[in-house]
Formats: C-alpha cells, structure tokens, sequence
C-alpha cells in the first residue's frame, strides 16, 4: 500500500459523485445510446431505459413490464403532461438535482404534479418543502387545490396557515374563486381563518355564483357561521342574495338571538407557541394600574415599588386586570408572573371575553393559595379581552401582576376540575416550589434534585418528631396521586410518618398514613387523585433519635431512566 492512500480517511474514501452526476447529465435529451423516446405534447425526448428503471419504480414497471414499452427503441406517449416539467424530471432522474428558484409557479406545480405520478417521494416532499417557503397571495389557492389533489398535509397546513393570517385580503381576491369546492371548505370551515362573517358570506357567494350549482352551493354556504353576524346583516346582506334558505336564515336568528355570546362558535387568529400578549401583536393593558409594566417582557427587575402592574382586591371582584389583544386569537395556555419577592402568595381567577361583555372563567383559583409563576392550560378559547381578577393576598388587599403571556400551545396537557394533572416533577425550584418549613442547612435541599450528595450534615430537610413538620408549597394547585421521597439512609434507621395534602394551607386532607410501618430509603407513594398547593410530611419515629429526615421530594413520583437511591441500601416502601 502506497503512503499516501494510507495516509488518512479522506485520503482512502473516493467521492466522485458529482462527476458521475455531471457525465449522466450530459446524457439528459441526447440521441446517444438511448433506447426509448417519450413524446409529450409535440417534443420528443430520448432516453436510456436502465437509468430511468433504476430510478423510478414507475419507469421499472413500464419499461421492463412485457409490454409494447418494453420493445427496443420503442416510442412512449404520455398524456396529461407538460414538455417542460417533464424535461425537469428527466433531469433530475438521471442527476439528482433540480433547480426550483427561477421555475414558474404553474411549473413547479406540474413538476410536483409528476413527482406524485412516479411515486418520487423524495422529490415531492422537496418541491413541497420549497413551495411552502414561497407561498404568496397569487399562488397560494393554486398550491393549496394541489396539496389537496395529492393528499399532502403538510403542503396543504402550510397554506391554511397562511390563508388564516391573510384571510381579508384573499377573501377579496379573485384567485379564491379558482379553488376547488374541497379546497375552499378546508380553508373556511377552520376555526383559525380569522375574518369577519360578512366577508367570509361575501366572498364564498362569488364562488358560488362563479362555480356553484344546486348542492354545491347548498354545501358552501354550510360553511358560513351566520349566527355570528348581526341581524341587520342577515337581513339585508345574506337575504337578499338567495343564498341562504329562509328556514336556515330563521333557524340562525334564533341561535343568535338566544345564545350567550361565547357559547357562539367564533373564529380567532391561531399563532402556536407564541406569546401574542405583546406590542408586535397589538396587546395592550387596558384596566389596572401601573398598566405599562405588565407586558413589557421583564421578569427580572422588579421589587416593592417597581415593576409589576396592581388592582386593589374587593369583595365584589369589580376590580381587575384587563388585557386587550390586538384581534380574536384562540388561546388555551396562560404564563404569568405573581410577585415573589417575598413568601406571600395570591388568589386570582381568569375570564376571557371576545365582546368586553359576556364572559367565560377558563381558570379559577380563587380558592387556592398559588406564587410566582403560573402555568395555566384550558381548553381552546376564541377572545380578544383576557381578565385577571385577584381575590386574595396573605399579606395585603392588593393583586401584583409582574408578567402575562398567553398562546396557543399544541403541548399535551390534561386536565380535571379544572387544574392541571402534571406528568412531570413540579415540585423544583425551577417550577417555582418552595420549602416553606422544615429545617436545613441549604434552603430547598429538599427539592434540588441532589440524590447523592448527602451526609451527617448536610444535603437533608428535617423536623423535630411532634413538633412542626416539613411543608412544601407548589407554585399553583395541581391534581395529584403520587409521590416519591428519600429518606436520610446513611445508616441503617428506619422513620415512621404520614402526609397531608391542602390546597389553602388550612384544611388538610391525610392521603398516607405510615406511622405503624418501618420505613427507610426510597419511597414511592400513590394515593387517590386530590387537588393540592401544599404537601406537608409529618414523621412520627426515627429509630436513632428524635428527628425526621427527608433529602429528596418530587411531586408525581418519577421513575425515569438512571433515577435511583442514595448511598444507603435498596429501596423499600
């Protein structure tokens, strides 16, 4: 072996690929060797039938089949398709490579159009990819009737995505009437195409009178929400078109005239995993004091007299804190930010309107003691005003607001009664819990997430037996029905106790009890579910002296990968 083909990798790895791409090319609509000619529409193009075989399975199948195809220099026509994008396709069949940027727009949807044909995957999923990056108002209702003629869902969300954030404009346009009657229902039957319903009624009556015929404009016109327009809307805008059946006009007056305003099925701006309670959006704090603080984005500079947004709490709950979004978006998760600057904690709940007069309660926490950062989930909700009443603090008569954010998320999440159930630990720092008693060397040792740095004299959380206890409070109210907890095992001691769980700190419900049981180590605990703010482990004997000792707490029990005990031995419940 030669020095130099031992020299290194690269050096033994011969990569020619873009030569042999180059010398196949150069084959592309040539007469030499080829075997087979494609005609399509008035062009001929030459091919070689192995290439195109071993590329495409279609080409497999046609030209190696047994059939006519099959014969030498044998002439294939094909129908329903264009010259020029089949030209592309020939050369990427036998290059690899197609150049998209200066195609036209009718020639990339005939290229995708082809793609599909073969069964070329890779290459529809790129020319998709590209076309999705180059959606605009004049080509979108064309992308969008081939995402649906093709079944691609990924194609086809891109453009429903960018039809709802330009919904007004393509409403007026002329190209929405070149969709499809499949296209146009996908697009306007979303809860997330965001215009007004007499647009919608409007624009969907020119494609009615430009395309529709008896029940296809029954069916397109299903797709109108009359009740959410106004009555002299209906009356004179969607009856005098003849449209709308009498009895279908009748029937929606009525659901207009007796359903309160938020049981209507509006439509909102749907923007995902982003906060859209900020100045790029249009949001604004329209009642509170100290209004400009609570959107501003900072979560770090506050104190006593800065930095947070306020409301005197009432009996009545008049008061409030009211946030206008800049247009109806659907929400369903709420980030804010309590004062927690010290360890008071607050009471609130959250209403939502779209009209500044009916309102739905999506989070209710008026009777649970909650601090620091909220994490708050709720089903989907159209609205453009969002409410924060505050209806207790344990220190004063007043409701301190450092920061809100809502958004719609497409994170799982569950709910019951209305708080949520976690599927991760929610009792860390960074979840916002605290140990609000016990004592240690380490403030909130406890919860960490140190399991193995423990000794005599540090790394624990402890009590003294019948007296106090060891209380960690949770950042808001969740529904639980396990917890996990290390008890101090650098000998061979054993504890008895018992837990408690409460959601005001005042009445406390006992969910385990094992003060007639030797316990040491790791405990994993599960109990019914029960909705809780606070945790509070009372121990009841220690084998060696008269105090209890916990290192690690975390709220559900979680048994991941690599999770395991301490120094001490196995564990044992």
């Amino acid at each position: 072996m030669s020095s130099s083909s031992s020299s290194g990798g690269s050096a033994a790895e011969i990569d020619h690929a873009q030569l042999l791409a180059e010398q196949l090319g150069s084959l592309v609509a040539g007469q030499l060797y080829s075997d087979v000619t494609f005609l399509v529409e008035h062009k001929r193009f030459p091919a070689h039938r192995v290439i195109l075989a071993a590329r495409c399975p279609y080409f497999r199948a046609l030209l190696y089949g047994g059939m006519k195809e099959s014969e030498p220099q044998a002439e294939v026509r094909l129908e329903d398709t264009q010259a020029e994008a089949f030209g592309m396709l020939l050369q990427y069949l036998y290059t690899g490579r197609a150049s998209l940027n200066a195609a036209r727009e009718e020639l990339l949807l005939d290229f995708l159009g082809l793609a599909h044909r073969y069964g070329l995957q890779p290459l529809e999923d790129s020319t998709s990819e590209f076309l999705r990056t180059v959606l605009n108002s004049h080509n979108v209702c064309l992308v969008m009737d081939a995402a649906a003629l093709y079944s691609l869902s990924a194609l086809a969300a891109a453009c429903c995505c960018y039809m709802d954030r330009h919904a007004p404009d393509l409403l007026r346009a002329d190209a929405l009437l070149t969709l499809s009657k499949a296209a146009l229902l996908t697009v306007v039957r979303r809860d997330s195409f965001a215009a007004s319903e007499r647009e919608i009624f409007q624009a969907l009556a020119r494609w009615c009178r430009q395309n529709g015929e008896g029940t296809d404009t029954q069916e397109v016109m299903s797709a109108v929400r009359l009740p959410l327009m106004t009555l002299t809307e209906m009356l004179n805008v969607v009856r005098p078109s003849g449209l709308v059946s009498p009895d279908d006009l009748l029937d929606a007056i009525k659901t207009r005239s007796e359903t309160r305003d938020m049981d209507l099925n509006h439509r909102g701006m749907l923007v995902p995993e982003e906060n859209i309670a900020t100045m790029k959006y249009g949001a604004q704090v329209v009642k509170g004091e100290l209004k400009s603080a609570l959107l501003d984005g900072d979560t770090q500079n506050y104190d006593l007299d800065h930095g947070f947004s306020r409301h005197p709490i009432e009996e009545e709950g008049r008061s409030g804190i009211q946030i206008k979004l800049g247009q109806a978006f659907i929400l369903n998760h709420i980030r804010m930010l309590l004062w927690d600057r010290d360890s008071r904690s607050y009471s609130y709940y959250i209403e939502v309107s779209v009209d500044e007069l009916d309102w739905v309660r999506v989070v209710d926490h008026s009777k649970f003691l909650c601090r620091s950062w909220q994490n708050l989930f709720f089903s989907p909700r159209v609205c453009r005003y969002v409410r924060i009443v505050g209806t207790h603090n344990t220190v004063n008569k007043v409701f301190h607001l450092v920061a809100f954010e809502c958004m719609f998320t497409s994170r799982p999440f569950t709910l019951e009664r209305g708080l949520v159930v976690p599927s991760e630990n929610v009792a860390t720092v960074s979840a916002c819990a605290s140990v609000i008693e016990g004592v240690s060397r380490c403030r909130n040792a406890l919860l960490n997430g140190d399991t193995h740095n423990y000794d005599w004299d540090s790394g624990y959380t402890c009590h003294q037996l019948g007296s106090g206890a060891i209380i960690i409070q949770l950042a808001q109210p969740y529904v639980i029905s396990s917890l996990r907890l290390l008890l101090w095992d650098c000998d061979e001691r054993s504890y008895s106790y018992y837990i408690e769980l409460s959601t005001d700190q005042q009445h406390w419900t006992r969910v385990l009890d094992r003060t007639t049981v030797a316990c040491r180590s790791w405990q994993t605990l599960s109990f019914d579910k029960q909705p809780a703010a606070f945790v509070r482990i009372v121990g009841t004997h220690n084998t060696a002296n008269e105090v209890f000792h916990c290192v690690h707490f975390e709220c559900p029990a979680q048994l991941a990968p690599g999770t395991g005990p301490g120094p001490g031995p196995a564990p044992s419940s």
